[in-house]
């Protein structure tokens, strides 16, 4: 389907404005305004800070390189070869090597003009700044991916709910006819989430920590324990009352996933239940041994479970998150 996204039409009108804009002052090469320009709009601020200061500190080092190459050897292309030669190791030495391709334009501008003077360096000076100024100001609006985020929890909670849901149902009936779509399509989720976390990170300078990414990290710690705990409770053959009261444990937690963070409650909870276990009486049977050794390592994961999400701050939605002790995991 044919689209046009946002990056797309602030490259284009800022191509426009800074060749119009390096034309009006009268400069030379204007065209290159608009060049430099392309090349410093990128996804992200940050991205866009990084791009035009590698490119600025590189054409400044290009002239240099420059003035110096071919005014004390000659106009000559094989100058240009011996330029280049000590011109790029040095760009990538500096950490500046995104900008040798727009260096190495200002360069041929040099060559092209056959020699240095106060008025050509200017004008080259003026066609970085225009360039790289416009790409910065056009990159000042970037869409806020808040909403999608957003979006991407609720999303994610809902495949936890009905992984819980399966894991609920197995430990009550023993019947497990799910297909398990749930957890291919959690990992994909996880994997864009943590992308566009991280590129909305990278769109706040400022910002120096992403409880997004935070969130969706603890999410995928968290996810690690449901697929190992998946196997232990299909395992389970027969059914014994422990298995019924680790079931109404994992209902309470299943109807109370959300981004808040009160997972101590249920750290409580747990412990309670292990105390309550360990009254009980003794397995009779090798297969209630068995059984009751792979809750026993179930519950062991959902400690665990519940300690990395004790570890997370906890996001406060703007609309829809109100609640302020609401039981969590």
């Amino acid at each position: 389907m044919f689209r046009i996204g946002y990056r797309t039409i602030k490259t284009a009108i800022g191509t426009v404005a800074a060749i119009m804009l390096a034309q009006w002052f009268d400069l030379h090469n204007f065209v290159s305004a608009g060049i430099i320009t392309i090349l410093c709009i990128q996804v992200t601020k940050k991205q866009s800070l990084q791009a035009a200061w590698s490119r600025f500190l590189a054409c400044m080092l290009a002239m240099v390189f420059s003035s110096v190459f071919f005014e004390v050897l000659s106009y000559q292309p094989i100058v240009i070869g011996l330029l280049l030669l000590l011109f790029i190791p040095t760009t990538v030495m500096i950490k500046a090597k995104e900008g040798i391709v727009t260096s190495i334009v200002i360069i041929l501008h040099i060559y092209s003009a056959g020699q240095v003077t106060i008025h050509s360096l200017l004008n080259e000076f003026f066609i970085i700044i225009i360039g790289i100024g416009v790409a910065l100001i056009m990159n000042l609006y970037m869409p806020s991916a808040e909403n999608k985020l957003m979006e991407y929890q609720e999303e994610l909670e809902k495949k936890f709910q009905i992984m819980f849901s399966e894991i609920i149902r197995y430990l009550r009936t023993h019947q497990f006819d799910w297909d398990g779509k749930e957890i291919t399509e959690t990992a994909k989720l996880l994997d864009e989430a943590k992308r566009l976390s991280v590129r909305e990170l990278q769109n706040h300078v400022l910002k120096t920590e992403d409880t997004y990414y935070h969130y969706f990290k603890m999410r995928e710690k968290q996810f690690e324990i449901i697929e190992r705990v998946l196997p232990i409770v299909t395992s389970l053959d027969i059914n014994v009352e422990q298995s019924q009261i680790i079931a109404d444990f994992m209902e309470k937690l299943s109807t109370n996933i959300h981004p808040g963070n009160t997972a101590y409650l249920y750290l409580k909870k747990l412990y309670d239940m292990k105390i309550t276990f360990e009254s009980m009486e003794l397995p009779k049977t090798r297969e209630e041994f068995e059984v009751r050794a792979a809750l026993f390592q179930f519950v062991r994961e959902m400690e665990q479970y519940l300690l990395i999400k004790s570890s997370f701050k906890g996001i406060r939605k703007k609309k829809t998150y109100r609640q302020e002790a609401r039981d969590a995991n």
